[in-house]
């Protein structure tokens, strides 16, 4: 007997009952596999936020040139390496640590893969007067 009010849940009251499907459980189906090409864009996006709140770059025109990404991933795991550009004069230790540790963090939540590792490679530093204003 039915104590809740609302509509019928499934399989009970009138109409055929809930349809087995026949699939195994979801857990026993199989694994979401995302492209490599596809993590090393969310990771490119996510380097260049990084890149602009952490190494305070300009997301502008004439400024640096976009971060490239690669990922190799391997077992609900990922290595990416990251090329980007950095405003001089800056910390570049503790900037490169921190956008290690910005893109590791969005990716891992994007992507639900378990950043093992990320390099970073500085393709150049950029000063003042190529970004088109202050830079720091």
């Amino acid at each position: 007997m039915r104590t809740r009010p609302g509509p019928p849940l499934p399989g009970e009251g009138p109409g055929p009952p809930a349809r087995d499907t026949g699939l195994p459980p979801p857990a026993e189906r199989g694994a979401t596999v995302i492209p490599d090409r596809v993590v090393a864009r969310i990771a490119a996006q996510a380097a260049r936020t990084a890149q602009s709140r952490r190494g305070a770059v300009p997301p502008g025109r004439g400024g640096p040139a976009r971060p490239g990404a690669t990922a190799a991933t391997r077992t609900g795991s990922v290595r990416l390496h990251l090329s980007l550009d950095l405003p001089y004069p800056t910390d570049i230790p503790h900037v490169c640590e921190r956008i290690r540790h910005d893109v590791a963090e969005r990716v891992a939540e994007l992507t639900g893969l378990e950043v093992g590792e990320v390099t970073l490679t500085v393709r150049r530093l950029v000063s003042a007067a190529e970004t088109g204003g202050r830079v720091g």
